[in-house]
């Protein structure tokens, strides 16, 4: 900073200082109240709820996981039918636990799988632009 000789030059410093102050109160205030509002409870959650939401790791695991238990259960049904055996019931939980477990675990080959028995039992379109007297030369 300059050396004041004046009271003119010093009175222009002052009034410099103090506007610099008031700006700088004010955007103290902002970053106070923005502060504040952050650090409520609500708010908090909220933006742990949006973190996890956009979570796209969080979002295949749920996916991977309900997807196991779908599969689980639907083997256990099968297993154990109509049957009232207790021994069916035990081994048919037993089957859900295990198919549960195998299928959260191992999502990608889950869905590999499942893509080539889609793609294994689609039709594939005929295709028209094949000459009839092609196929005539054949026999």
């Amino acid at each position: 900073m300059k050396t004041i000789n004046s009271t003119s030059e010093l009175t222009e410093a002052i009034l410099l200082l103090e506007t610099r102050q008031a700006d700088q109160g004010i955007q103290l205030r902002e970053q106070f109240n923005l502060t504040y509002e952050s650090l409520k409870p609500l708010n908090l959650i909220k933006s742990t709820f949006r973190e996890a939401a956009s979570s796209r790791e969080l979002k295949d695991n749920i996916i991977n996981t309900g997807t196991g238990l779908v599969a689980g259960y639907l083997s256990k049904k099968l297993f154990e039918g109509v049957s009232h055996s207790p021994l069916k019931k035990i081994l048919g939980s037993a089957l859900m636990f295990g198919i549960t477990n195998m299928v959260s675990r191992n999502p990608e080959t889950i869905k590999s799988l499942g893509q080539k028995f889609l793609n294994g039992i689609s039709f594939k379109p005929v295709d028209k632009n094949v000459n009839r007297n092609d196929k005539n030369e054949i026999f």
